[in-house]
């Protein structure tokens, strides 16, 4: 093998590293303050040398998502910050992001145009462990016992779908997105139109874009998901 063959070996692994961690720590499958598997496991599951995975763990410290105790091991921080970057050219460092003020009426139409371009990306890109917690979520979502419970499921499936997209750029864009969904207004919208009948609604388009997704059937994906914030798009905004 070829040292140019031995070092994309190597740049592949770190990036699956890598992107498996920011998923966990987005996605919340590590809570905040919980114990990481230890670097020795984690190199043994991604095939990475002990100094590649540092620098990975290095990367995430200083994006905040991340804290490391000497002698006790690493830990998802308190209050992961997301996606950060620099917040003024060379030095210092602060959100990569700042949430803006943007209408109800102004996330709808860029999730219309953005939430369908996912769609190549995830079929594309997607591994098994992907589409397993996609339908998870289905599941937890169909057996949430409140509206609002259902509710944070909702927004938790779409992040799915970003992070299943394995792509460091939609996931930082579809997370800013998630922050505002969570926004005074866009709370209040969405308390006024879930309903338990419209739930049931929901319930079955999730399943048909994941299912979709799962077949690797790009237009049916993304016309199920066209259709189905087109239909959200409407059922919010009327009532303005």
């Amino acid at each position: 093998m070829t040292n140019t063959a031995t070092l994309q070996i190597k740049t592949d692994s770190m990036e699956s590293l890598r992107m498996e961690l920011l998923k966990g720590l987005q996605s919340g499958s590590w809570p905040p303050g919980s114990r990481l598997p230890t670097e020795r496991d984690l190199c043994a599951t991604f095939g990475v040398s002990r100094s590649g995975l540092r620098r990975v763990l290095a990367e995430l410290r200083e994006q905040g998502l991340i804290t490391q105790k000497v002698g006790s091991g690493t830990y998802v921080a308190e209050k992961p910050s997301g996606a950060t970057g620099k917040a003024d050219g060379a030095t210092g460092t602060g959100r990569f992001l700042a949430v803006p003020s943007v209408s109800p009426a102004e996330l709808m139409d860029a999730r219309l145009l953005l939430e369908p371009m996912l769609v190549d990306l995830i079929v594309n890109n997607a591994n098994t462990a992907d589409f397993e917690r996609l339908e998870d979520c289905c599941a937890r979502a169909e057996a949430a016992q409140t509206l609002d419970e259902f509710e944070k499921l909702d927004s938790e499936l779409h992040e799915q779908l970003a992070l299943a997209t394995q792509n460091a750029l939609f996931i930082s864009v579809f997370r800013l997105m998630a922050e505002i969904r969570e926004s005074g207004e866009w709370g209040f919208l969405k308390q006024k139109v879930l309903t338990a009948e419209r739930r049931a609604v929901l319930q079955k388009e999730h399943r048909q874009i994941v299912a979709a997704l799962r077949q690797r059937d790009v237009d049916t994906a993304r016309r199920a998901i066209f259709d189905h914030l087109a239909q959200a798009r409407l059922n919010l905004l009327w009532r303005i």
